[in-house]
């Protein structure tokens, strides 16, 4: 998957409306629509596979609603270019760490040796505590 065809189908494709929101700004707030909600049609999306589609769906369920897009809102900043920014890369970063594949654990057994030392570490905690004992 190429990154920047990514973040230029993001950019192209998706829809931003804005509202008021609140948080810092003073008198501001009241004024100005700065807070970003970011929608994105998951079709829309270029250059994955639809096995990818699929991974995103399962891994993205959070921020995906029934019509499947993706949604996010921001309203960090007392600026709409600097939400709309955040929103974006935001919503890039989401995608690619949902399309990473997981290694497979390789399954492996303990080593003669480490048995070893940990029979060894119970035989002497096992006297360290019958040393306790009173002596009847």
């Amino acid at each position: 998957m190429n990154r920047t065809l990514l973040h230029e189908s993001i950019v192209n494709n998706s829809q931003m409306t804005f509202a008021r929101s609140g948080g810092n700004g003073g008198q501001n707030v009241n004024k100005v629509n700065t807070k970003v909600h970011l929608t994105l049609l998951l079709a829309a999306i270029e250059g994955i596979s639809e096995d990818e589609r699929i991974r995103l769906r399962a891994k993205l369920q959070t921020i995906t609603n029934k019509e499947d897009e993706l949604f996010l809102d921001v309203d960090d900043e007392r600026y709409q270019e600097r939400n709309r920014e955040i929103a974006l890369s935001r919503l890039e970063n989401r995608i690619v760490q949902a399309l990473v594949v997981p290694k497979k654990r390789i399954k492996t057994k303990p080593t003669k040796a480490s048995k070893e030392r940990k029979l060894k570490l119970k035989k002497i905690r096992s006297e360290v505590k019958k040393n306790r004992q009173k002596i009847w």
